[in-house]
């Protein structure tokens, strides 16, 4: 299925998931094997107005991978035109006169629709805004739970954190409403919890879920725990008990043993550094994945060139 750009979860149909997770699993060996040279001609930009690490060096090691090029900017706000006045689009459509694909992380919602809509090749978004999307981490996080679960049917997920501007749990939402029998749970502090846009969107699509105030009510009754970081100075009462919201022994003794445990990272201390060690704990080998699914989407929009 032809894949033009990746600016939303929205846009991904279960056929075109399923397409990218088997050209994922081909990644994987490709890694293993070392690498490949079979897209030695291609140049990737990424150019990011806000600073990330794991996403950047995760697309960027995915590209040398493949055996292509790299051209970069971490500091896009300070060291691109626009600190002349140069809108977004004019930068795109000039960007992309330079590579073969683009990534993006805009510091505006919409940023990379905007991008999209006038690039001369294909954008994918790393990031959109503050409460916007994220859909490549959203892509890696359900083939993680595709690879952990070994189905993405009638599952029970957690989502923990402030939801309200957690692009990861949004786009992960959105994706997650696609499959049969799905159940999830928003377990935020009230002035954080999910957005009404994203519950619209499960309840049109017949997708049940409950809004909850404390992990440890829920965490028995899941397949996977997916932990963000709640951002303490965002809440009016810096007195609030953060704790309902944390994972730590104590909690793991109560999650169900084939479950598991997802965190986009950074983390701070909403996951104890002694859940390192269980099982369960995903979160590595998750970013890991990371890389295989960036690969596998390079790929899908650089064989449609």
């Amino acid at each position: 299925m032809k894949l033009n750009h990746v600016v939303e979860s929205q846009q991904f149909t279960v056929p075109l998931l399923m397409e990218l997770f088997e050209r994922t699993k081909s990644m994987e060996r490709t890694v293993r094997r070392g690498g490949t040279r079979d897209y030695e001609h291609a140049i990737m930009g990424t150019l990011f107005y806000r600073p990330s690490t794991r996403t950047r060096f995760s697309f960027e090691s995915a590209m040398y991978r493949l055996g292509g090029r790299v051209l970069s900017t971490e500091h896009a706000m300070e060291f691109s035109s626009e600190v002349a006045g140069e809108k977004l689009e004019d930068t795109i459509r000039i960007i992309g006169h330079y590579c073969d694909v683009i990534v993006l992380r805009h510091h505006e919602e919409g940023g990379a629709k905007r991008a999209a809509a006038v690039s001369p090749v294909p954008v994918i978004s790393a990031g959109d805004g503050t409460g916007g999307q994220h859909p490549t981490q959203a892509l890696l996080d359900l083939y993680t739970i595709y690879r952990e679960c070994h189905t993405l049917d009638g599952l029970s997920v957690a989502l923990i954190g402030a939801l309200d501007q957690g692009r990861t749990a949004r786009s992960l939402a959105y994706l997650l409403g696609k499959f049969d029998r799905t159940k999830l749970y928003f377990i935020a502090p009230e002035e954080m919890q999910i957005k009404p846009d994203i519950l619209e969107y499960l309840e049109k699509h017949g997708v049940s879920y409950e809004l909850a105030s404390d992990t440890r009510d829920i965490i028995s009754h899941v397949d996977v725990v997916y932990q963000t970081r709640i951002d303490r100075e965002r809440l009016a009462s810096k007195d609030i008990d953060l704790t309902p919201y944390n994972i730590d022994r104590a909690v793991l003794e109560k999650m169900r043993s084939d479950a598991i445990i997802m965190h986009p990272l950074p983390r701070s201390v909403e996951i104890d550094h002694a859940v390192d060690d269980d099982t369960r704990a995903a979160y590595f080998r998750q970013t890991q994945n990371g890389l295989y699914v960036r690969m596998a989407l390079l790929t899908m929009l650089l064989d449609n060139e």
